[in-house]
């Protein structure tokens, strides 16, 4: 049994901008975003391009959601079908957290993605009356001021206000969960990846273990977690009894760090060798964020999806490698190992990269065998900081300017999409 006296009970709030990027465009083009027919895609004049948002009512009444293709949408006049338009959704962002910033103080305010934010309300009770009137006010505020909707959930820690946001806020608007609250709304939850936290991978693992709703992972012997997934285990075991520690700004799974890059093809791939052009690519893009961050990894990870045109499918591979890296050409040569070890010669439409296991850039111990890795790693900090200054164009490798490649055309985009 968990003493919820011992552990901190604060007011946090978990916002969610609903449907944001199709609630967005919605507004600009006059419309009411809860109640037309719009659908955000990532290239109108390609009948493959992706659905990036929906709307509600085109979820509802049509069934197109995200991921759904452009020929799936019906040719129905009251739907509405317009391109990604990055740079404005990422403005209208930055006015949303300009305007949190009138409710509470900079530092309570942690934007966890372009749709979500976090806001830790403590001391803000003689201002606003409690949470739940900050809530409904800063919802007010953003439904006077952008036209747009959202969700708020309020819990005692970041983790708890997340849940609430998913498992009741999204449907009521505004609503608070408190440790009391446990028992009934969260211990019965089921399939467990509904968990935030708990992907499908681990979600398989945790079944196999007989755990099948998070009641059954907070009663499950914590030595045996920790035993099957190490630290993770333990998060796993405190998070089901809805306990976080985290503050807010850091990362609520600590120790599940990683550095990654995915993208859906443009086409279908047939040639091995073009996708492996396409890897060395990724494999740049990777190590750089690692170096940004002056972090190393020990594990790669190496995601192939096929094209649906041969049943989908694919594969998710990793390797752990003696000494950590964020070196380009180290990551790409176990990405390499792993495509030829598991690549079916099939048709490729989506390739996913993850460094992980990671340490300090510093932590790395040179060895006889490794007298070139100083040199390498210099090289990769120099090339940074040429593309940092005179963009991500100014040196790239041959393979992107083949075919296959697609460096250039990805730097025109703005988060993988039209600027």
């Amino acid at each position: 049994m968990i003493d919820y006296s011992k552990v901190q009970n604060r007011s946090i709030l978990c916002m969610d901008m609903k449907s944001f990027y199709a609630s967005c465009a919605a507004v600009r083009l006059g419309l009411d975003p809860l109640d037309c027919y719009l659908a955000v895609v990532g290239n109108t004049e390609r009948q493959g391009s992706v659905v990036l948002a929906a709307s509600p009512c085109l979820k509802r009444d049509f069934g197109i959601r995200t991921g759904n293709r452009l020929f799936e949408i019906p040719k129905d006049s009251r739907i509405h079908i317009v391109d990604a338009q990055m740079s404005f959704f990422l403005k209208r962002s930055m006015e949303i957290t300009r305007l949190l910033n009138r409710f509470v103080p900079k530092e309570a305010i942690h934007t966890y993605s372009v749709d979500e934010s976090f806001i830790q309300a403590d001391g803000t009770e003689r201002l606003w009356g409690g949470p739940m009137q900050l809530a409904k006010a800063i919802r007010t505020a953003i439904k006077e001021e952008f036209g747009l909707p959202c969700a708020i959930g309020i819990g005692p820690n970041m983790l708890m206000a997340k849940l609430c946001l998913d498992l009741e806020a999204k449907k009521e608007g505004v609503a608070t969960w408190t440790y009391e609250d446990i028992p009934e709304k969260l211990w019965t939850l089921s399939p467990l990846s509904k968990m935030w936290g708990i992907g499908s991978r681990v979600e398989r693992t945790l079944n196999l273990m007989g755990i099948t709703t998070v009641g059954d992972l907070a009663r499950y012997p914590l030595a045996l977690l920790e035993k099957k997934f190490g630290i993770m285990g333990n998060q796993l075991y405190y998070h089901a009894w809805g306990v976080d520690l985290s503050e807010v700004g850091a990362p609520i799974m600590q120790g599940q760090i990683s550095y990654g890059k995915s993208q859906i093809l443009l086409r279908d791939y047939t040639d091995p060798k073009e996708v492996q052009h396409v890897i060395l690519e990724m494999c740049e893009e990777v190590a750089r964020r690692a170096r940004t961050a002056k972090k190393a990894g020990r594990t790669v990870s190496l995601g192939i999806g096929y094209s649906k045109e041969e049943w989908g499918g694919g594969f998710y591979r990793s390797k752990t490698v003696p000494e950590p890296t964020n070196i380009t050409m180290e990551i790409y040569e176990v990405c390499l190992e792993l495509f030829h070890t598991f690549y079916e010669g099939k048709t490729v439409r989506k390739i996913s990269i993850c460094l992980s296991n990671v340490c300090e850039d510093n932590e790395t111990q040179l060895s006889i065998f490794t007298l070139e890795h100083p040199k390498k790693r210099k090289l990769g900090y120099v090339m940074d900081d040429i593309r940092k200054k005179y963009g991500s164009t100014a040196l790239l490798r041959a393979v992107s300017y083949t075919s296959g490649g697609t460096a250039l055309h990805r730097s025109t985009l703005l988060g993988g999409h039209k600027a």
